[in-house]
């Protein structure tokens, strides 16, 4: 039968196992051991190769180890420089949502146009519907430019609005062998003058999404954005050119052309410049 000692007796055997030389060794290791653990730097050296003096150039080779400190500020730091991104392109968000806007209406008056030229349904009536879905890519760019932390959504519609434009590029080029088939050289021609405008807009914003993805400075993309805007202004001199006496033609073309002028406007926003005030008349 076991018998419980008396709580004097059991403390001071509890003293004696802790007075001796094991338990002092293994007390010692643990206040030892104590500050190492707390400390971040000797967890993250801790994935480090060991070396008594490791020279600047073995630190920043990219084989030196998993620095789990520098891992996770490089993860911050990126996150900040998204955020700052995304704000800073917050000036172009109204003349861009003016540009996107413009441009699907254009594409819709396109379509029009080609009722009246009895070729609906055709190549030349999907290069107007590629605009249109271009300008609405546009516009839900310059909504997202308004957020923080919404870059990434700037970069895929902006990608996505090129896409369509090459995509309408490529049924100009149909368009041209209907117009062919039809015997109708003429028209072939003001088709054909669409081609060129329409791959630099293309390309241009491409390139202006493509910047935003790596992290360029804003007046890098506000001058790309800007040559997209000469881009469509060429594209719309070319819309005109298919019907000069139609009036859908002239209301596409003067819907694009302004969709040309807030683009530019957009890129000079995010250059920096200045906008020229109205002088007044001194009395």
């Amino acid at each position: 039968m076991n018998m419980r000692l008396p709580s004097s007796r059991r403390n001071a055997r509890i003293i004696a196992r802790l007075q001796s030389p094991c338990a002092i060794i293994f007390i010692g290791f643990l206040f030892t051991l104590t500050p190492w653990l707390t400390s971040s730097t000797a967890l993250a050296n801790a994935f480090v190769p060991v070396s008594s003096q490791p020279s600047s150039a073995l630190r920043n080779s990219p084989g030196y180890g998993l620095n789990v400190v520098s891992c996770r500020d490089n993860y911050l730091k990126n996150r900040r420089d998204l955020s700052k991104l995304s704000m800073s392109l917050k000036p172009a968000a109204i003349p861009l949502m003016d540009s996107g806007k413009a441009l699907a209406r254009s594409g819709e008056l396109l379509i029009d146009l080609t009722t009246k030229l009895d070729l609906y349904g055709g190549s030349l009536s999907a290069t107007g519907a590629s605009i249109r879905n271009c300008g609405d890519c546009l516009a839900q760019a310059a909504a997202s430019c308004r957020f923080k932390t919404a870059a990434e959504l700037v970069i895929d519609e902006m990608r996505e609005g090129a896409d369509c434009l090459r995509e309408g590029r490529g049924k100009l080029s149909l368009a041209i062998e209907e117009s062919k088939v039809d015997g109708d050289a003429v028209l072939m021609g003001r088709i054909e003058s669409m081609i060129g405008p329409m791959q630099s807009a293309s390309g241009s914003l491409e390139e202006a999404g493509a910047a935003i993805m790596r992290r360029e400075a804003v007046d890098v993309v506000g001058g790309l954005l800007m040559d997209c805007g000469e881009a469509l202004g060429a594209l719309a001199i070319a819309v005109e050119g298919l019907d000069p006496e139609s009036e859908e033609g002239k209301l596409s073309s003067q819907r694009m052309g302004y969709s040309s002028q807030q683009m530019i406007l957009a890129g000079k926003e995010l250059r920096g410049e200045k906008k020229e005030k109205a002088v007044g008349k001194s009395w």
